[in-house]
């Protein structure tokens, strides 16, 4: 795995959380909405029905808050390796510059301008820093 990829995994997570957060917001949604019913035709139930989709869309929000739950705590384990690993370079400008970039997920040009370099110059100090965390912790 090339450094790059590797630093790319936080925002892969990110995305992935957030996903899951807006699946299990548009589960609940579904849970709470009205639904059209037919109540001319005459049905008597009585006992609970475990196939109901009410049931299974509340299976499925649990599945996912497991999931979620899971994810989160991956996240977390891995934005604190990264950060340490990105601290433990020797060069300011290049911690700077990865963790503004795969930490706070900023494009270049706006590390440029926060900066005060040239868009130019950030992205020369893009590849300085990543050679520099490529050959800190062997990465190809």
């Amino acid at each position: 795995m090339k450094a790059k990829e590797y630093l790319q995994r936080l925002k892969k997570l990110d995305t992935i959380i957030n996903q899951k957060i807006k699946e299990i917001d548009n589960l609940k949604d579904m849970c709470t909405s009205v639904s059209s019913f037919d109540y001319s035709m005459d049905k008597v139930q009585t006992s609970f029905n475990k196939d109901s989709s009410y049931v299974k869309i509340m299976d499925r929000i649990c599945d996912l808050q497991d999931e979620l739950n899971m994810d989160i705590d991956k996240f977390i384990d891995e934005r604190h390796k990264i950060i340490n690993q990105i601290q433990g370079l020797s060069k300011s400008k290049h911690i700077e510059m990865l963790f503004k970039r795969y930490v706070e997920y900023k494009n270049i040009d706006i590390i440029a301008t926060e900066m005060r370099v040239s868009y130019t110059y950030a992205v020369e100090l893009h590849g300085f820093a990543l050679q520099e965390f490529r050959k800190t912790y062997n990465f190809l």
